[in-house]
């Protein structure tokens, strides 16, 4: 099914994609929000540039997107993939609780904060890129990992992982990365650690076309939380 998303505002878009029985493809995407929001079990191709929060609440179903994406994708997502094909605003995959997301380029601030895991959940996002400052800010659980294609410097902002508390974020950089908050402990991934992030960046590669085994090479810094509770000094034990 084909939809032109032109003088469509994000109800009406909504209302048609949820009745189609078929994979959709969307048209003249400007900027209309909330498209595929709770969406599940559908196949959605968007041609052009979705607004804030698509996919928020996303618990099933493939979003693709032939262009760039704006802010807080795949907002509290549950299940499901989202792949774009372009760069990616702030807050990409805000307390995202599962199914993955894959970005061919950069993403703004603040990717992944809030991310948790439970039992068999493992939200996973994975960007070509670089990133803005606050990476897996209050990280909870999932894996992040920021391959860094096509930059010299390490590709992340100030903060990463301030307030983490669980998960991973692996960077592939040969560089040094920026001061860390005291909460996280960074080491250099070993090969049994880079055994966990193989099948996502497989994965990555299939969608857009890359070689698996060139991202694979280089040198993965691996992020972790340093304390299970890094606020314990702000409480009172009872």
């Amino acid at each position: 099914m084909i939809l032109s998303a032109k003088n469509l505002d994000f109800k009406q878009l909504n209302e048609k994609i949820r009745a189609a029985d078929e994979a959709v493809c969307i048209n003249d995407c400007y900027g209309q929000r909330f498209i595929c929001s709770g969406l599940k079990g559908k196949t959605l191709t968007i041609n052009g540039t979705p607004g804030n929060a698509l996919g928020a609440y996303l618990d099933g179903g493939v979003i693709t997107v032939n262009g760039n994406a704006q802010d807080a994708i795949g907002d509290t997502m549950n299940d499901g993939k989202i792949v774009i094909h372009g760069n990616a605003g702030d807050a990409l995959g805000y307390a995202m609780r599962g199914g993955g997301i894959f970005v061919k380029g950069n993403a703004g601030y603040r990717t992944g904060i809030h991310m948790k895991e439970y039992r068999d959940k493992k939200p996973v996002i994975v960007i070509g890129g670089k990133v803005g400052s606050f990476l897996g800010e209050y990280l909870a659980g999932g894996i992040i990992v920021v391959l860094g294609i096509g930059s010299e410097d390490p590709p992340i902002g100030h903060f990463t992982g301030t307030g983490m508390h669980g998960g991973r974020i692996f960077i592939r950089t040969g560089g040094k990365l920026p001061s860390l908050p005291a909460q996280v402990a960074e080491k250099i991934a070993s090969t049994d650690d880079l055994r966990e992030i193989e099948p996502y960046i497989c994965e990555f590669a299939g969608y857009f076309g890359m070689d698996s085994d060139s991202l694979m090479q280089g040198r993965f810094h691996m992020l972790k939380p340093n304390a299970k509770n890094p606020y314990k000094q702000l409480y009172t034990a009872n």
